[in-house]
Protein backbone atom coordinates (compact mmCIF):
# COMPACT_ATOMS: atom_id res chain seq x y z
CA UNK A 1 0.00 0.00 0.00
CA UNK A 2 1.20 3.14 -0.92
CA UNK A 3 1.08 7.10 1.51
CA UNK A 4 -1.75 7.46 -0.47
CA UNK A 5 -4.01 4.68 -0.18
CA UNK A 6 -3.01 5.14 3.80
CA UNK A 7 -4.28 8.69 3.49
CA UNK A 8 -7.71 7.97 1.84
CA UNK A 9 -8.12 5.40 4.81
CA UNK A 10 -6.97 8.06 7.41
CA UNK A 11 -9.55 10.50 5.90
CA UNK A 12 -12.44 7.29 5.90
CA UNK A 13 -11.68 7.27 9.71
CA UNK A 14 -11.87 10.49 10.25
CA UNK A 15 -15.43 10.73 8.73
CA UNK A 16 -16.01 7.53 10.29
CA UNK A 17 -15.20 9.13 13.80
CA UNK A 18 -17.66 12.07 13.04
CA UNK A 19 -19.68 9.78 11.79
CA UNK A 20 -19.75 7.99 15.31
CA UNK A 21 -19.88 11.26 16.92
CA UNK A 22 -23.14 12.22 15.43
CA UNK A 23 -24.70 9.03 16.86
CA UNK A 24 -23.49 9.67 20.21
CA UNK A 25 -20.56 7.36 20.35
CA UNK A 26 -18.16 9.36 21.86
CA UNK A 27 -15.56 7.15 22.84
CA UNK A 28 -15.45 4.83 19.41
CA UNK A 29 -15.02 8.31 18.00
CA UNK A 30 -11.89 8.40 20.03
CA UNK A 31 -10.84 5.64 18.50
CA UNK A 32 -11.53 6.23 15.23
CA UNK A 33 -9.88 9.65 15.27
CA UNK A 34 -6.54 7.47 16.93
CA UNK A 35 -6.85 5.55 14.30
CA UNK A 36 -7.27 8.03 11.51
CA UNK A 37 -3.95 9.53 12.77
CA UNK A 38 -2.19 6.29 13.63
CA UNK A 39 -2.47 5.17 9.13
CA UNK A 40 -1.26 9.24 8.35
CA UNK A 41 1.58 8.66 10.03
CA UNK A 42 1.84 4.74 8.80
CA UNK A 43 1.64 6.45 5.28
CA UNK A 44 4.40 8.97 5.83
CA UNK A 45 6.45 6.12 7.07
CA UNK A 46 6.24 4.64 3.91
CA UNK A 47 6.72 7.24 1.89
CA UNK A 48 9.80 8.77 3.65
CA UNK A 49 11.69 5.13 4.23
CA UNK A 50 9.92 2.69 1.18
CA UNK A 51 9.46 0.06 4.20
CA UNK A 52 6.13 -1.17 5.57
CA UNK A 53 5.71 0.65 8.92
CA UNK A 54 5.37 -1.82 12.30
CA UNK A 55 2.39 -2.66 13.76
CA UNK A 56 2.23 -0.83 16.16
CA UNK A 57 -0.39 1.56 17.51
CA UNK A 58 1.95 4.07 19.50
CA UNK A 59 1.79 7.52 17.85
CA UNK A 60 4.79 9.07 19.69
CA UNK A 61 6.78 5.83 18.14
CA UNK A 62 5.57 6.13 14.65
CA UNK A 63 6.38 9.73 15.05
CA UNK A 64 9.82 9.44 15.76
CA UNK A 65 10.79 6.62 13.58
CA UNK A 66 10.27 9.48 10.39
CA UNK A 67 11.48 12.16 13.22
CA UNK A 68 8.49 14.58 12.34
CA UNK A 69 8.99 17.68 14.31
CA UNK A 70 5.39 18.69 15.76
CA UNK A 71 4.35 22.06 16.57
CA UNK A 72 4.60 21.58 20.80
CA UNK A 73 0.36 21.85 20.52
CA UNK A 74 0.01 19.30 18.01
CA UNK A 75 2.55 17.38 20.14
CA UNK A 76 0.82 17.60 22.85
CA UNK A 77 -2.60 16.46 21.31
CA UNK A 78 -1.23 13.65 19.87
CA UNK A 79 0.80 12.48 23.38
CA UNK A 80 -2.85 12.77 25.09
CA UNK A 81 -4.50 11.07 22.20
CA UNK A 82 -1.64 8.36 22.57
CA UNK A 83 -2.77 7.52 26.49
CA UNK A 84 -6.73 7.96 25.44
CA UNK A 85 -6.14 5.40 22.44
CA UNK A 86 -5.72 2.38 24.88
CA UNK A 87 -8.92 3.46 26.91
CA UNK A 88 -11.05 3.34 24.14
CA UNK A 89 -9.37 -0.39 23.36
CA UNK A 90 -9.62 -1.67 26.01
CA UNK A 91 -12.30 -0.14 28.10
CA UNK A 92 -12.39 -1.63 31.84
CA UNK A 93 -15.89 0.08 32.59
CA UNK A 94 -18.12 1.17 30.49
CA UNK A 95 -19.76 3.91 32.70
CA UNK A 96 -16.51 5.81 33.19
CA UNK A 97 -15.58 6.21 29.44
CA UNK A 98 -19.03 7.48 28.86
CA UNK A 99 -18.42 9.63 31.35
CA UNK A 100 -15.33 10.99 30.49
CA UNK A 101 -15.94 11.31 26.74
CA UNK A 102 -18.46 13.45 26.58
CA UNK A 103 -19.98 15.27 24.23
CA UNK A 104 -17.27 18.42 24.43
CA UNK A 105 -14.33 16.55 25.14
CA UNK A 106 -15.00 14.09 22.28
CA UNK A 107 -15.55 17.53 19.20
CA UNK A 108 -12.24 19.45 20.72
CA UNK A 109 -10.51 15.70 20.35
CA UNK A 110 -12.13 15.34 16.64
CA UNK A 111 -11.35 19.15 15.85
CA UNK A 112 -7.76 18.61 17.00
CA UNK A 113 -7.45 15.13 15.07
CA UNK A 114 -8.73 16.73 11.80
CA UNK A 115 -6.31 19.97 11.64
CA UNK A 116 -3.89 17.48 12.82
CA UNK A 117 -4.71 14.94 9.76
CA UNK A 118 -4.76 18.42 7.89
CA UNK A 119 -0.99 19.45 8.58
CA UNK A 120 -0.36 15.36 8.18
CA UNK A 121 -1.33 15.29 4.75
CA UNK A 122 1.04 18.26 3.60
CA UNK A 123 4.57 16.59 4.71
Amino acid sequence: MDKDEWFRQADYDMETAEFMFKGERYFYSVFMCHLSIEKALKGLIIHKSKEAPPKTHNLLYLIEIINLELPEDMYDFVFTLNRVSVLTRYPDDLQRMLEEYNRDKTKEIIEKGKELLKWLEKK
